[in-house]
């Protein structure tokens, strides 16, 4: 009842996989990733062991496709699962077993890797691909749930929607470069699975990875202040009367609601030039309108 992209940048070394279900918390079933190894997805009747062991053999020096044999070859059930896996070597591999329910199918490419079971049909991982291969200009993260996102809309799950994750590795990509845990986001129950992944990625985008900072930083003016000001005033930030100029009273209250949201990775200057530059493509109102715009604003500068 699931569908999947594991895939590499070989720009950034990043290795990840996004995937979505009719299955609780997928999140804690179907994605491994490491920065040293690669990213393998376990599904339908999954065996969670081909994970950790998978990403081992291939830290041995054994290619995508020796891992799937050796992974298959020991598990007496291998029929019913189905597996993706890309190695930081290039290589990209993947199995479905005969018993696997219909529609069950995957597609490679050169760095990535669709598979689905339980799907409406063909079209849903041929989008998954397709839409991979189309967004190639976007970060990993992007190009993985544009993948769901397609996939869903050419068909998806036969038996509908129920969670989804996004878990991505890089080389001291973590928090505060401790470990390799880039992104890890994770939507366990919800009935838009998909949609609440990007959502809670946005915020988690905005909060815990680094961008190049704008060489001229924007400021706000006009409407676009209004609106932020407006916004600001609403969530008790600021209490002044809200107008088209931004001056010191309405980056104070900007100060506040940095801070409050934890925004250390972004100086108060970064984030207004964000304001300024996201606030009119930005949905939604209050809180939730602030924080699109500003991963929009952060969007036109490229991740560390």
């Amino acid at each position: 009842m699931t569908f999947s992209i594991a895939a590499r940048d070989p720009e950034t070394d990043a290795v990840g996989v996004a995937v979505q279900s009719k299955f609780i918390a997928v999140g804690s079933v179907v994605p491994f990733v490491s920065a040293d190894a690669g990213a393998i997805a376990t599904q339908s009747f999954a065996n969670v062991a081909y994970g950790p062991d998978g990403l081992s053999l291939i830290r041995e020096g054994r290619s995508a496709g020796e891992v799937l044999d050796r992974l298959i070859e020991g598990d007496a059930e291998a029929e019913s699962r189905q597996v993706g896996v890309v190695g930081q070597d290039g290589s990209v591999a993947a199995y479905t077993g005969e018993e696997c329910f219909e529609y069950a199918g995957s597609r490679q490419g050169e760095t990535y890797t669709v598979q689905g079971n339980i799907l409406e049909n063909e079209a849903t991982v041929t989008a998954m691909a397709e839409t991979f291969e189309e967004r190639g200009e976007d970060g990993l993260p992007e190009r993985l749930i544009a993948a769901l996102h397609a996939a869903d809309e050419a068909g998806g799950d036969s038996r509908g929607e129920q969670s989804a994750a996004l878990y991505v590795a890089k080389p001291d990509g973590g928090y505060d470069g401790r470990n390799d845990r880039w992104v890890d986001v994770r939507v366990d129950d919800h009935g838009s699975p998909i949609d609440e992944l990007e959502r809670v990625f946005r915020i988690y985008d905005v909060t815990l990875l680094e961008r190049e900072s704008p060489a001229e930083p924007r400021e706000l003016a006009g409407e676009d202040a209004l609106g932020v000001a407006s916004a600001l005033a609403d969530l008790g930030f600021h209490d002044g009367s809200p107008s088209e100029t931004f001056g010191d009273a309405e980056r104070a209250a900007l100060e506040e609601f940095r801070g409050l949201n934890n925004f250390e990775n972004h100086s108060l200057a970064v984030i207004e030039d964000a304001l300024a530059r996201g606030w009119s493509d930005a949905d939604g109102e209050g809180e939730a309108r602030l924080f699109d715009a500003i991963w929009h604003g952060l969007s036109n500068y490229d991740r560390k």
